[in-house]
């Protein structure tokens, strides 16, 4: 006779290093998703999945909802894609989970002022064909600028 079947959850934790603080990581060590930049991923027994999102669905108990992501909170301690840790975890719109990041998008973003020192606010900001944010300001300047070149 073979040994009882484990449960989903047993078969998620036995693949989790250490998880026994809340404080660090708990690093996913077994397979990690390809394409997935680094996630770990898990079968569920219906399908893969990322295994961060299993640890916070099981933890708390609810279906992240359709569209949202999990973020992994640096605030929080969180250093690696590989935590599973679900008290370093956030659901969060996709949106804020760019923009929490290290990616250019998000360094962009944090740049408040043009290079001449304009804010970027609402009113004084437009996006350019090509998708880059430019400032009104520089813009009126640059056309006073050429049509007293002209005269």
């Amino acid at each position: 006779m073979g040994r009882p079947p484990r449960s989903v959850e047993e078969r998620f934790w036995e693949k989790v290093g250490p998880h026994d603080d809340p404080n660090v990581c708990w690093l996913w060590t077994a397979s990690v998703r390809p394409q997935g930049k680094g996630y770990g991923q898990f079968w569920d027994g219906v399908k893969m999945v990322y295994a961060h999102r299993f640890s916070y669905e099981m933890h708390y108990h609810v279906t992240i909802p359709e569209g949202m992501t999990i973020d992994h909170v640096k605030a929080r301690g969180c250093t690696s894609t590989l935590c599973v840790n679900p008290y370093h975890l956030e659901v969060v719109a996709q949106k804020v989970n760019v923009l929490r990041g290290g990616g250019p998008t998000s360094l962009n973003a944090k740049i408040i002022l043009c290079p001449k020192e304009h804010p970027y606010s609402e009113e004084n900001t437009y996006v350019t064909p090509d998708g880059r944010r430019d400032c009104h300001a520089c813009k009126r300047e640059r056309y006073y600028a050429k049509k007293e070149a002209m005269v």
